[in-house]
């Protein structure tokens, strides 16, 4: 039996940069964290004595005997492509967070379920190689409309600024910050769901198809990475500063597609910042899920009440990345 934990992720600039399609020819680069929230996937093998070969356990369960039946459209490629057909495998997943919520839940169970393989099978996958397995997966073999960063914070953990060059390499560059500034950061974060569910991938996709006509934005975008990266380090600059820029990043974000974002999801923002926000956005690739607000301590009563009907999430950075809490291969107790 192996266990995998993931965790999931948060974007707070240059998202958008992060597709192939923008970066292979301008560059690109996020300032995002990997959160105390996880995927946990268990694998082991699964003795011959069942009419089903692989037991794969989601929202549902399927019971197959060949790797092409699983209905499951990740974990049917990463069976595949790893070659599982004769070994018979169940696979367990269980998530902290909804799917398809903007936190990267996707790239997390695909970054935790290869890790879990290459465990079962006694390897040893690095961070770099687990994150470029994972983005090689769903770019081109799934062939989601994603980018490249969730695969990467999924893998590696840890609040980073992650630049994607024109070659399709990329560099994790770790954010430094002394230990006060950072809960000082973190305190003024809320996290709230808004309850609508969407497909990331057909929102990217209408993002794709605008890149050309939204040059302008995306490199502000990318510029304010910097910017954050410099307001954080300045103990000099109010952290209310963040905000500010998170606000003129939702701008930006809801110009990339009309599907970003939604009457409702523009209400919900608007009353947050009538009440106290600073700023804020909808995580991932928009249309719902989660949105991340920016608000000071003593404010953030008044907005919990204002948007009571919402679930709030509290959480945690974190820095571990994808890990293996479970090894007991070969069925060993």
């Amino acid at each position: 039996m192996i266990i995998t934990r993931t965790p999931f992720r948060i974007s707070f600039f240059g998202g958008g940069t992060d597709y192939p399609a923008w970066y292979q020819e301008h560059g690109g680069v996020v300032l995002a964290t990997s959160i105390d929230k996880y995927c946990h996937i268990s694998c082991r093998y699964l003795p011959p004595f069942f009419e089903h070969k692989h037991r794969i356990v989601y929202s549902i369960i399927e019971n197959v005997r060949r790797v092409d039946e699983i209905k499951h459209p990740a974990v049917r490629a990463i069976l595949s492509w790893a070659e599982c057909d004769d070994l018979g495998l169940e696979i367990h997943h269980d998530g902290d967070l909804p799917a398809r919520s903007g936190l990267g839940s996707s790239s997390s169970f695909t970054v935790g379920l290869i890790h879990a393989l290459a465990a079962l099978r006694g390897k040893y996958i690095s961070k770099d190689e687990l994150a470029a397995q994972a983005i090689n997966m769903e770019q081109h073999i799934i062939k989601e409309n994603v980018g490249s960063q969730d695969q990467i914070s999924a893998a590696f953990g840890g609040f980073n600024r992650i630049d994607f060059k024109r070659n399709d390499t990329f560099q994790v560059s770790p954010i430094i910050l002394t230990k006060d500034r950072l809960h000082e950061f973190q305190s003024h974060l809320m996290l709230c769901f808004t309850g609508f569910s969407r497909i990331a991938s057909e929102v990217a996709k209408s993002k794709i198809d605008n890149f050309k006509r939204r040059e302008a934005e995306l490199h502000r975008m990318k510029e304010m990475v910097d910017e954050a990266i410099k307001i954080l380090q300045s103990s000099r600059t109010s952290i209310d500063e963040v905000g500010k820029l998170l606000h003129e990043s939702w701008v930006c974000k809801r110009s990339l597609s009309d599907r970003v974002s939604t009457p409702e999801i523009d209400q919900l923002y608007e009353e947050a910042v009538r009440v106290g926000a600073l700023g804020g956005k909808i995580l991932g690739a928009g249309g719902g899920g989660f949105l991340l607000l920016f608000v000071k301590p003593e404010l953030q009563p008044k907005v919990q009440e204002r948007l009571k009907h919402l679930v709030h999430v509290p959480f945690r950075f974190e820095s571990s990345g994808s890990r293996v809490v479970l090894y007991q291969p070969n069925g060993l107790s």
